[in-house]
C-alpha cells in the first residue's frame, strides 16, 4: 500500500468484536444543486441498505438540502415519499457544506455515522468497507486517497494545503488527507459541538482516536460542476490553520522579535557611528526603507491577530451556524 495513505491495514476482517446485529448506519448528505445527481443517488444508497441487510443492520440517511437554487428539494421530498428511512432537512439559505454537514448531525440516531457528498464522487462500496471496519470493532475509520484525477492547480493547492496542515497543526495526517470518515457514536455529540469555523476532518482525527486507513480512489465528477471555488479552498485553509494551531502567531511574534533585536544593533551602531563623528546626513531612502519593512511587518500581524479575534467573536456573538426552515422526518 501507498506509505502516503497512513498506517497499514489490520488482518482481514474477522467475526464482530461486539454484538452489531440491528445496529443502525446514518448517513448525512449535505445537498447543493445536485438536482442531476439525486436518481443515482438514490438507486446507490438502496444497494446498500440491500448490503447492510445482509450484514443485519439498518440504515439512515439525513439530506439537508443547503438552500439549492435548482429543483434539489423537490428531488429530495421525491425521494422521500418513497424511501421512508430518509429525512430531508431544509435550510432557509445557502450556509456552506460543513454547516450544512453539522446540521444533519442534529438528526443522527445510527450507532455509526458518515457524511457523504451527494456528487457520487466517493464509493458507496468504500462506505461498506468502513462499516465492516465498524463491525470489526474500530470507532473511526478514515478513506485517505491514493490518487488525485483533479486540475493541476486543484493538486499543487492540496499539496501545499497538506504540508502546512503536517508543519503547523497536527503530525501523522495522511499526506493526502482524506473526505470520508466513518465515527462511532461516541464521537457525535463532540462532533455536532464543534467550533463555528472548525474543519470537521481535522477535528475528527484531532479527538485522537486511533483511525484505521482504508485506501481508495475518488470517482471523477459526472454530474453537475464543483462549487468548491479558491476562494473556498482559500478560507478553509486559513479556518484549519488558525483553529487548530497558535503557529502563525508565534513564527510571526519569533520573527518580528528578531527583525527588533536586528534594529536595536542598527541603532546602535548609528549611535556609535555619530559618537566617533562618522555620522552622515545622506540615508533618507534607507530610512524609507525601513519604515515601509517594519509597517509590513506591523500589518501582516495585525492582520493574523485579528483573523483569531474574529473567530472568537464569530463563535460568541450567538448567530446560529444555520437555520432550518422545515424538515420532512
Amino acid at each position: 500500500m501507498d506509505n502516503n495513505v497512513g498506517p497499514p491495514l489490520p488482518a482481514p476482517l474477522e467475526a464482530p468484536a461486539v454484538p452489531v446485529s440491528g445496529a443502525r448506519l446514518s448517513i448525512v448528505i449535505p445537498v447543493y444543486w445536485n438536482e442531476s445527481s439525486l436518481p443515482s443517488l438514490e438507486n446507490g444508497l438502496l444497494w446498500l441498505k440491500a448490503r447492510l441487510v445482509e450484514r443485519g443492520m439498518t440504515l439512515e440517511v439525513v439530506a439537508v438540502n443547503d438552500g439549492s437554487g435548482d429543483g434539489s428539494l423537490d428531488g429530495l421530498l421525491a425521494i422521500k415519499s418513497r424511501r421512508p428511512w430518509l429525512k430531508v432537512v431544509s435550510l432557509a439559505r445557502n450556509f456552506g457544506a460543513v454547516a450544512a454537514s453539522k446540521t444533519g448531525l442534529r438528526y443522527v440516531t445510527g450507532d455509526c455515522f458518515i457524511i457523504v457528498a451527494a456528487d457520487l464522487q466517493d464509493p458507496l462500496e468504500t462506505v461498506l468497507e468502513m462499516v465492516d471496519h465498524w463491525r470489526a470493532g474500530s470507532r473511526f475509520t478514515i478513506a485517505a486517497r491514493t490518487s488525485r484525477k483533479d486540475p493541476a492547480s486543484t493538486r499543487a493547492l492540496a499539496w501545499l494545503y497538506y504540508r502546512i496542515v503536517d508543519w503547523l497543526v497536527v503530525k501523522g495526517y495522511p499526506k493526502g488527507g482524506f473526505d470520508l470518515m466513518l465515527m462511532d457514536r461516541l464521537m457525535l455529540p463532540h462532533m455536532a459541538g464543534s467550533g463555528r469555523n472548525t474543519n470537521p476532518n481535522m477535528y475528527a482525527f484531532w479527538l485522537g482516536i486511533p483511525p484505521v486507513v482504508v485506501p481508495y480512489e475518488r470517482r471523477a465528477r459526472t454530474y453537475g460542476t464543483s462549487r468548491w471555488t479558491f476562494r473556498k479552498k482559500l478560507n478553509f485553509m486559513i479556518d484549519t490553520v488558525s483553529g487548530f494551531s497558535v503557529a502563525p502567531i508565534r513564527i510571526l511574534s519569533g520573527f518580528g522579535t528578531g527583525v527588533a533585536l536586528l534594529a536595536f544593533m542598527y541603532g546602535i551602531n548609528i549611535v556609535v557611528q555619530a559618537a566617533l563623528g562618522n555620522s552622515e546626513v545622506q540615508g533618507f531612502p534607507t530610512i524609507v526603507a525601513l519604515i515601509a519593512f517594519f509597517s509590513g511587518i506591523i500589518l501582516v500581524m495585525l492582520g493574523v491577530i485579528g483573523e483569531y479575534i474574529w473567530r472568537i467573536f464569530d463563535n460568541v456573538s450567538g448567530k446560529p451556524e444555520s437555520v432550518v426552515e422545515r424538515t420532512w422526518l
